[in-house]
């Protein structure tokens, strides 16, 4: 899950953002997310510098990215084809997919990751992948 997504989720209870960031709390959701140590170095940068415009105190956003990564499947990346992508970001998302064995990569800069498909794997939006799950619940 690229950062987007997780802004997006935080900042507004009315989108699909939010509402796969709302399954992750479930007992059994439907879609695993996958973390790495830079990945997640990278959310704690960008919501911290952001924590004004998300209306969180710096604890709450702690205590989310912690949930985050007890909640989330570990992986450690061992390899880099740095650069790929424009973005060295986004080459870090693609790196933990790749080495999660990922379906998809969920990011509102779909046009960012075009070149992923030669890893076999989809780049979907947040809406996209809420509307793949159904509501089942």
């Amino acid at each position: 899950m690229d950062t987007n997504v997780l802004v997006a989720g935080l900042r507004s209870r009315n989108g699909a953002s939010f509402q796969l960031l709302s399954e992750l709390a479930t007992e059994a959701p439907r879609f695993e997310l996958v973390v790495s140590v830079p990945l997640v170095l990278e959310y704690e940068a960008v919501l911290l510098r952001l924590e004004s415009d998300l209306a969180l105190s710096r604890d709450a956003i702690t205590a989310f990215l912690d949930y985050l990564c007890l909640v989330g499947e570990p992986h450690e990346i061992f390899f880099l084809w740095r650069p790929f992508l424009k973005d060295p970001k986004d080459d870090m998302v693609l790196e933990l997919a790749v080495a999660a064995a990922a379906d998809a990569i969920v990011t509102f800069n779909q046009r960012d990751f075009r070149r992923v498909d030669r890893f076999s794997m989809r780049v979907i939006g947040p809406r996209a992948l809420w509307e793949q799950l159904g509501d089942k619940r």
